[in-house]
């Protein structure tokens, strides 16, 4: 595990989304995970901006949300797919057929993991992952307690999980209370991964995830383990770590 300290959140963006142009660059038919929430927002800016000035294509590039929430369709004001065409897709040459997106209002939810999970063996695997870490270390929507086994299922939302969420909603009242979310085995496959952190309020998980036990109890600590992650925080978030 390599950990990069930046000294604000706009300098974790830059050298994430500096990272995800490597390997796009590197690999044009890369295969990405990708999340939403507060987090990535100025990654995709930064990513948006180099496809602008002609440093980056998306054209060969295939996508994968993390998670969407259960219920939610896809033309929602609070789905996940409306948030990516808003902060990404709509702004980029990717094409239309090489975005995947879990439906959260799929009639048989089951079918709709199996079927995520075939189509990510069908292009061979996520290249790169990107992720964010929930206060309580969910990593997607892993909440504690899931197994480190688990592939993309449907999950029943901590009560933290969805108070943090609340504030990015445009139109529902509240957070659902379930949601559809890549598993820890499916994550971890990937071939490499990113974990973003900002802010002193996720400085104590970010402590617990990356120095503490490997526990079901803390999904991002299974990170630990990965052969190829990089840890990108700024000072804040890294102020609570012992080699910091």
């Amino acid at each position: 595990m390599q950990t990069i300290i930046t000294k604000n959140q706009a300098e974790m963006s830059a050298k994430a989304a500096e990272l995800i142009i490597e390997q796009v660059k590197a690999k044009p038919d890369s295969v990405l995970a990708l999340p939403t929430g507060k987090t990535p927002q100025l990654v995709y800016a930064k990513l948006v901006e180099a496809f602008q000035q002609g440093r980056v294509s998306f054209a060969g590039v295939k996508t994968f949300n993390l998670d969407e929430y259960v219920g939610m369709c896809r033309t929602c004001a609070d789905s996940f797919y409306v948030y990516m065409k808003q902060h990404l897709y709509d702004h980029v040459d990717i094409r239309p057929e090489n975005i995947f997106l879990l439906d959260g209002a799929a009639s048989n939810l089951d079918d709709e993991c199996a079927n995520y999970e075939r189509d990510i063996k069908e292009v061979g695997g996520v290249d790169l992952a990107i992720l964010g870490i929930g206060r309580d270390g969910h990593i997607g929507f892993c909440e504690p307690g899931m197994s480190f086994d688990s592939r993309t299922i449907v999950v029943n939302l901590d009560e933290s999980t969805r108070q943090a969420n609340a504030d990015d909603l445009v139109e529902l009242k509240e957070v659902p209370a379930q949601a559809i979310t890549m598993g820890l085995a499916t994550i971890f496959k990937s071939r490499q991964i990113i974990l973003l952190a900002s802010g002193e309020h996720k400085a104590a998980i970010v402590a617990k995830a990356l120095e503490g036990e490997v526990s079901e109890q803390v999904p991002a600590s299974i990170l630990q383990t990965h052969p190829q992650t990089t840890v990108i925080l700024d000072e804040a978030a890294a102020s609570q770590l012992k080699a910091s």
